[in-house]
């Protein structure tokens, strides 16, 4: 059952694609229509799932469910990660490769694998101040708060020195 983000509670799961670059807007479109029909029909053994998204800079989703309503199954985990495995074969986009990094230059996204990122910190091409993307963020209210940080408030400060 697809509802209004903004409606689901602060424990809401979350989860958090990245893509590797950012969409167009009529592949943004799109998506937004897949996640909608996606999420409306998305069960946990027939039960009914209350479930949001955002789609945010043309370059992240976010799911969020509400567990107390109906908790996902294991069976359900797996039939969205199947969904955003279509999305990445349907838009040659990688959004399950948790081994990159999103930051903020300016107004520009850059997405760089983590060991890049890691010589960028070593070489001070990014900082603490650097805003990183937290995809580590595990509820509504962590992603509202903690997920667009400085480095040096994220895992992301482990690199800096």
């Amino acid at each position: 059952m697809l509802v209004e983000f903004e409606k689901l509670p602060d424990y809401s799961k979350v989860w958090i694609y990245q893509a590797n670059r950012s969409l167009t807007d009529d592949e943004a479109e799109v998506i937004k229509k897949r996640l909608d029909e996606f999420l409306t029909q998305w069960t946990a053994h027939g039960a009914s799932l209350q479930a949001a998204y955002e789609l945010r800079y043309k370059r992240f989703i976010i799911i969020a469910l509400d567990q107390e309503f109906n908790a996902a199954s294991g069976c359900s985990i797996d039939t969205s990660v199947r969904f955003i495995q279509e999305l990445e074969r349907d838009f040659n986009i990688d959004l399950l490769d948790k081994m990159n990094v999103s930051y903020r230059q300016g107004d520009f996204i850059a997405y760089k694998p983590l060991a890049d990122f890691k010589k960028m910190a070593k070489q001070k091409a990014v900082s603490q101040n650097t805003i990183v993307f937290n995809n580590l963020v595990t509820n509504k209210e962590e992603y509202l708060n903690y997920w667009e940080v400085p480095a040096r408030d994220s895992w992301h400060a482990r690199f800096m020195n």
